[in-house]
C-alpha cells in the first residue's frame, strides 16, 4: 500500500460503497412516497465484483470503507461481504450506514464477520411523527436496533439526525439530552438544500441555530472521537457519557479535508456526492480487467476529485437520487 491523494493533496483512504439501491422506508427527504425505477439484479455489482473493487482500491491505499444503500440490510448476505472485506489485510476499519429497522436481527451476526460500528438514521423519537417521516416505518424497530448494535459491540453507535425545519426541529433538545440519559452519540446533520423528486428544496436550519436550542443543557466542550474521521465536530455536555456531533455540509463544508470516493450500487466511482460525474468501474470489471488496470482508472479518477460542490452557487442538486449513491 502506497498512499494516494487528490490534485489538491487530499489523502484518498476512504470508500463508502452503496451495495443496493433498494430500501424498506420512503423517508420524505430521500424518496417519492412511490419509491424510484429499481436498478435490475444485472446492473447491480455482485459481492465478487465489489472485492475486485476493494481489493484495488486498498492496494492504492484505502483502509476505511463504509456500506451504505439504499438500505444496506435488505441485501441478502450483506454479513458475507462485510467477512470478504475484513478478510483484506489492509482494510483497517468497516462501518455501515443503516436505519436500524432490521439491525436488531442481524447486530451480532455483522459484529461476528467483521463490522466494526453502525451508523443509524433516526430523525424523531416520536413514533407517530417517525411514520410520517418514513411514511412506512415503526419506530421501535429502529431502537432495538439501536440496542442490539451496543450490545453487540459495534460502538460507538452514532445516531444521525437529520434536522429539518419546521419538522422535527423541536426535538433537538430532546436528542442532546439522549447523550447524557441514555450514553448516545447523536449527530446533528444540516439538511442539505436539496430536493428528492417532486419536493422543493429543503429550508435550511443552521448548526447555529441548533447550538442555541441546546444551550440551557449546559456549556458544550469539543471532543475527539477516537474512531472514524468523518466530517462531524465533537462535543460533550456535562455529566454526559454520550457526545454531541455537528456536520455542517451547507453553512461550514468540509471539502477542503474530503478523503471519500463513493461506488454507487451499479458500478459507478463517483468523487463528490453533490457532482454527478461518474466514472464506469463496471463495464472494464466486467470485460476482464485486471487489478492492475482497474487501480489506474481508480487513480485516474481520483486526481480528477473536485475541490468541492457548489450548492451555495447551483442551489437544488437534481442528479440520481441520494438512495442510489450513497447519502
Amino acid at each position: 500500500m502506497t498512499g494516494i491523494a487528490d490534485s489538491f493533496q487530499r489523502p484518498i483512504n476512504y470508500l463508502r460503497i452503496s451495495v443496493t439501491d433498494r430500501c424498506n422506508l420512503r423517508c420524505v427527504y430521500c424518496m417519492p412516497e412511490e419509491g424510484i425505477r429499481l436498478m435490475s439484479h444485472l446492473d447491480i455489482l455482485s459481492y465478487e465484483e465489489i472485492i475486485t473493487l476493494v481489493k484495488a482500491a486498498a492496494e492504492l491505499g484505502i483502509d476505511k470503507v463504509r456500506l451504505t444503500g439504499g438500505e444496506p440490510l435488505v441485501r441478502a448476505g450483506v454479513s458475507d461481504l462485510v467477512k470478504m472485506i475484513a478478510d483484506i489485510d489492509t482494510i483497517k476499519d468497516i462501518s455501515m450506514t443503516t436505519n436500524g429497522v432490521l439491525l436488531a436481527k442481524y447486530a451480532a451476526e455483522l459484529e461476528e464477520a467483521g463490522l466494526d460500528r453502525v451508523n443509524v438514521s433516526l430523525d424523531t423519537l416520536k413514533p407517530e411523527r417517525f411514520h410520517e417521516i418514513t411514511r412506512c416505518g415503526k419506530i421501535q424497530d429502529t431502537l432495538n436496533g439501536i440496542k442490539a448494535a451496543r450490545e453487540a459491540g459495534l460502538n460507538p453507535v452514532k445516531i444521525n439526525m437529520v434536522v429539518m425545519a419546521g419538522v422535527n426541529d423541536d426535538e433537538i433538545t430532546d436528542f442532546a439530552r439522549k447523550t447524557i440519559t441514555d450514553g448516545w452519540n447523536v449527530r446533528f446533520i444540516e439538511q442539505m438544500p436539496v430536493s428528492a423528486p417532486g419536493k422543493d428544496a429543503a429550508k435550511l436550519f443552521s448548526v447555529k441555530d441548533m447550538k442555541k436550542l441546546i444551550d440551557p443543557l449546559g456549556k458544550m466542550e469539543p471532543f475527539k472521537m477516537s474512531t472514524g474521521n468523518g466530517p462531524a465536530k465533537y462535543y460533550k455536555l456535562p455529566g454526559a457519557e454520550g457526545t454531541i456531533g455537528f456536520i455542517t455540509p451547507v453553512t461550514e463544508h468540509f471539502c477542503i479535508e474530503c478523503n471519500r470516493l463513493r461506488l454507487t450500487a451499479d458500478g459507478k466511482l463517483r468523487l463528490c456526492l453533490l457532482h454527478e460525474d461518474e466514472i464506469d468501474l463496471r463495464e472494464p470489471l466486467r470485460s476482464g480487467a485486471s487489478i492492475e488496470e482497474l487501480k489506474n482508472i481508480i487513480a485516474g479518477a481520483i486526481a480528477q476529485k473536485p475541490k468541492g460542490h457548489n450548492l451555495g452557487e447551483e442551489g437544488n442538486h437534481k442528479g440520481r437520487p441520494f438512495s442510489q449513491v450513497g447519502g
